[in-house]
């Protein structure tokens, strides 16, 4: 690795900068959605890191649409730490988000899990583990990291998986979830998904953002993984057109078609049963 280790990512793992860096300048806003002073610090300590991000022709809706998806997934963390105060929550595919300290409530249990070198920047950028933050540096497909988890059983588990979904082909998806199911029954699953035709458009944009990367799975509706196996249920979804957004007051209107619609929504399903 160079001695950030930033210009060594590639492919999937290059993403997390450009959710890095426009959380680090959304942050610094009057109207912020979501504040991250972790990312302001680190862009401001490696701005010429950024340099690539930066030329990126992104559009303000885009940006905009991305942190309140940010936002919301801080939210239903709040509201099941809510319910849960002494929950297990794993963060999938976390990337360089500080998620644990921007929603942390004092006695949660808290998993970071992504892979070895993204764990590794992680630790050397935001910080190290702490008593109730820990680290799974492997692929979310090696289930080795879920006896990492077999000391909590008796707690109830939240996993959520931002921006992750599109990044699996639909049979990893569908056996990690199934896996988690038998598991962790009585689990909640957050995620967010793109439709097809949104990753279809995003494929074809992705060369002019010198990415190099490509997403496949999508979906147009949360009932595809009820579908996936029993005891599977969808428990509510949000797309960023459900709630009126200032910032997006001119886009509105699309929210009455159903295609522009379901471009992403976050999906929250329960898996299973709680063990008696």
């Amino acid at each position: 690795m160079s001695e950030t280790g930033i210009q060594d990512l590639s492919g999937v793992a290059e993403t997390m900068l450009v959710t890095l860096y426009i959380r680090a300048m959304e942050t610094q806003r009057p109207d912020a959605l979501i504040k991250d002073e972790k990312a302001v610090a680190l862009v401001k300590r490696m701005s010429r890191e950024f340099d690539k991000v930066r030329r990126m022709p992104m559009r303000e809706t885009d940006k905009t649409s991305l942190m309140m998806r940010h936002r919301e997934f801080d939210r239903c963390a709040r509201d099941f730490m809510a319910q849960h105060p002494d929950a297990v929550v794993v963060h999938i595919g976390c990337g360089l988000d500080a998620r644990f300290d921007r929603v942390d409530n004092g006695r949660v249990e808290w998993y970071d899990l992504d892979f070895p070198n993204v764990i590794e920047l992680h630790r050397k950028l935001l910080g190290g583990e702490g008593k109730r933050h820990r680290f799974l540096a492997c692929s979310a497909f090696d289930e080795s990291w879920l006896d990492a988890l077999s000391t909590h059983r008796q707690r109830v588990f939240l996993f959520m998986a931002e921006g992750f979904s599109m990044h699996c082909e639909e049979a990893q998806l569908k056996r990690l979830v199934l896996t988690l199911r038998d598991r962790f029954p009585g689990a909640e699953l957050v995620f967010d998904a793109f439709s097809p035709l949104h990753i279809w458009i995003s494929n074809l944009r992705f060369p002019a953002y010198k990415l190099d990367t490509r997403l496949h799975f999508g979906m147009w509706d949360g009932r595809k993984i009820e579908a996936w196996g029993d005891g599977i249920r969808l428990i509510g979804d949000w797309g960023p057109f459900d709630q009126p957004e200032p910032r997006m007051a001119h886009f509105y209107w699309m929210r009455r078609i159903w295609l522009t619609n379901r471009i992403m929504r976050i999906y929250r399903f329960q898996l299973g049963k709680p063990a008696e």
